[in-house]
């Protein structure tokens, strides 16, 4: 049971993140220290340097030889689940707001409901309920988020700025004929426009596919998770070490990643005219997708995958936590509504304690 001092460890880890996003509201609002073109300079810092240091700290930090299948495949599943989900909602209803399309509205659906904050508020929280072995199975999450989640994310986030406005459609007119002989001369110029079209959206497909790839390649968050990944295969198999002047520079940056983003989070909110900048209607969309939609799927992929136990408790409980800073920083980076997420993140943390509790209550019934 979560004791009052579980509470206060709970509160001490919260408290600093509202901290560096309150400084940088007033910074940017009330002090102007800020331009905006040096607002977007911090959170690009925050994404090309920071996040790529933490996740390589993350991932060459944990032992992948000791990773449970059964926590990856349900994992994997969630995601898999939620884009199915989010895919037939987009197909019968089309929110307003044309900034990124449906894939846009993937993206962000997709933050919000299966990214949850697992690093800084669920080990505080979920340690306080089922001690190391909760933190064993959080620390597996967050290196899946890093290592994959994170990855397919900026790939989305590349090909939705890689497409390029589509080209009017060749409109093929059906010209009034004289006689039957002048409709047979037309239909193979119709043919022939209707098979160019299509030609022409296939290079265009392959061209942004191609274009994403490119940039997502030279991402530096990309090659940091895996070259931890490598790292820490050679760390836990051979026993090899990184030398001390490496490791020291990467948590000097990677140390105050976080920190910075929820920053960068207070500079994003500076120049909203309102705390919720999405709405209040979108804002209750948000909540609903964080805290009831993420868990129901979680819930449906342990049982299908017959977790039990603790690894069952601590996989529904972490799908409750509140939404990640990371996907905050990425959709800023690429303007992907970031309103959304931003107020996904603010308001996620405030209710993550009781909805957590009411889950955990829930479950040991």
């Amino acid at each position: 049971m979560i004791s009052w001092l579980d509470i206060y460890h709970v509160v001490s880890a919260t408290v600093p993140l509202y901290v560096s996003m309150i400084l940088g509201y007033l910074s940017a609002k009330h002090l102007k220290l800020f331009s905006p073109e040096q607002c977007a300079g911090i959170n690009k810092f925050v994404s090309k340097f920071s996040i790529p240091l933490l996740s390589f700290q993350v991932v060459s930090q944990n032992n992948p030889f000791t990773m449970s299948p059964r926590l990856i495949l349900s994992d994997i599943l969630q995601k898999i689940l939620a884009l199915v989900v989010l895919a037939a909602v987009l197909r019968f209803w089309h929110p307003t707001g044309a900034r990124g399309g449906k894939l846009g509205w993937i993206i962000t659906g997709l933050s919000v409901s299966v990214l949850p904050n697992t690093l800084i508020i669920g080990i505080p929280i979920l340690s306080a309920i089922d001690g190391d072995a909760a933190v064993n199975i959080l620390v597996q999450i967050v290196v899946l988020q890093s290592l994959i989640w994170y990855n397919i994310l900026l790939f989305l986030f590349e090909i939705n700025a890689a497409r390029t406005i589509p080209s009017p459609r060749a409109s093929i007119e059906h010209r009034g004929n004289d006689n039957e002989e002048a409709d047979k001369e037309q239909e193979p110029k119709e043919e022939e426009e209707e098979v160019a079209i299509v030609r022409k959206r296939s290079s265009g497909t392959r061209k942004i596919l191609l274009k994403a790839l490119v940039e997502f390649i030279t991402n530096p968050n990309t090659y940091a998770t895996f070259i931890g990944l490598i790292w820490a295969t050679l760390h836990f198999r051979l026993g090899w070490n990184l030398p001390v002047m490496i490791d020291k520079s990467i948590h000097l940056i990677s140390d105050g990643g976080l920190g910075m983003a929820m920053f960068s989070l207070g500079l994003f909110m500076a120049s909203q005219s309102n705390i919720i900048a999405c709405g209040t209607k979108m804002a209750i969309i948000t909540m609903l997708l964080k805290f009831i939609l993420g868990p129901a799927l979680m819930l449906a992929s342990a049982f299908c995958l017959r977790l039990r136990g603790t690894l069952f408790r601590i996989a529904v409980l972490q799908a409750a936590l509140p939404q990640g800073i990371v996907p905050f920083v990425f959709a800023k980076e690429y303007n992907v509504y970031p309103e959304i997420i931003s107020t996904g993140v603010i308001f996620g943390m405030l209710i993550s304690l009781p909805t957590t509790l009411a889950y955990y209550f829930v479950l040991d019934l």
